[in-house]
């Protein structure tokens, strides 16, 4: 069922998946201060709903996200931009930090251009399933910004420095082919299959031990600021949590008993 057919942003549940819709496919789904509040707001409730297991991040109609509208920003104050930008990026990243800690997995359908602060929205989520005509663009950088939306974090981190560098300073659109190729995207389908295979995709993941998948997410988002020694100790404490749980149990007794685990059940 979709929520508030009117509002910018669009929130559907089917089962255990929730789908989160940019909705403003007039302007390739750009965001204003508005939208991007309650983009934080549905994320933020996904991530606090049990009965949500995977969140699906995308845009209505024919783009995923063009980044902030540099409409709405020349509009708020033309001599001062920066200030505009300063509000938003605050909302903003409140979304990254939603995405990240969630202790669900979030993958994006980028079912055409991802650019600007839609880039790093799609770097930000845990998968992506990219259309093959979609594109995806830095964008900041040729329009004389600066990278946010934890740009600079996620993309040296799945590309390396060298290309993360070329990609900022050169700022040339990335076919989604290409994307795979560099490790921005997880898969590449024709247009038309791309509601099957993030179906597909996330009909796996719900499957999967929310719980487990969470407990890694945590700690390889934390593990390029940790020695080995502590990442050791942090593995050691959530493998003993994990076997103790409802999901390890579960998954234990389905191996014994050689039959498919149920981690869905109560």
């Amino acid at each position: 069922m979709v929520s508030d057919a009117g509002a910018m942003v669009l929130t559907e549940q089917q089962g255990a998946v929730r789908t989160v819709t940019l909705n403003r496919p007039a302007v390739y789904n750009a965001f204003d201060e508005a939208t991007i509040t309650a983009l934080w707001h549905a994320l933020r409730d996904a991530g606090r709903d049990d009965g949500v297991r995977t969140v699906v991040v995308t845009g209505a109609g024919r783009a995923f996200c063009a980044g902030a509208d540099l409409r709405a920003v020349h509009a708020a104050n033309p001599d001062k931009p920066g200030e505009f930008f300063y509000r938003v990026a605050t909302i903003y990243h409140q979304c990254v930090i939603e995405i990240r800690r969630m202790r669900k997995p979030v993958v994006a359908r980028v079912n055409g251009p991802a650019a600007g602060g839609g880039f790093s929205l799609a770097l930000a989520c845990d998968l992506r399933v990219l259309a093959a005509s979609a594109t995806l663009k830095q964008a900041y950088t040729s329009n004389g910004l600066c990278i946010d939306g934890g740009g600079t974090f996620t993309l040296p981190r799945l590309v390396g420095m060298a290309r993360a560098l070329e990609i900022a300073f050169l700022d040339d659109p990335i076919p989604a082919a290409r994307a795979l190729e560099l490790g921005l995207a997880t898969n590449v389908v024709p247009d038309a299959s791309l509601d099957d295979a993030v179906r597909a995709m996330t009909d796996r993941l719900v499957a999967m031990p929310t719980g487990s998948l969470a407990r890694v997410k945590a700690l390889i988002n934390s593990s390029f600021d940790r020695s080995m020694d502590e990442t050791l100790e942090l593995e050691r404490a959530g493998l003993a949590e994990a076997g103790s749980s409802a999901e390890g149990r579960e998954g234990i007794a389905a191996f014994l008993e050689k039959r498919r685990a149920d981690f869905t059940k109560p």
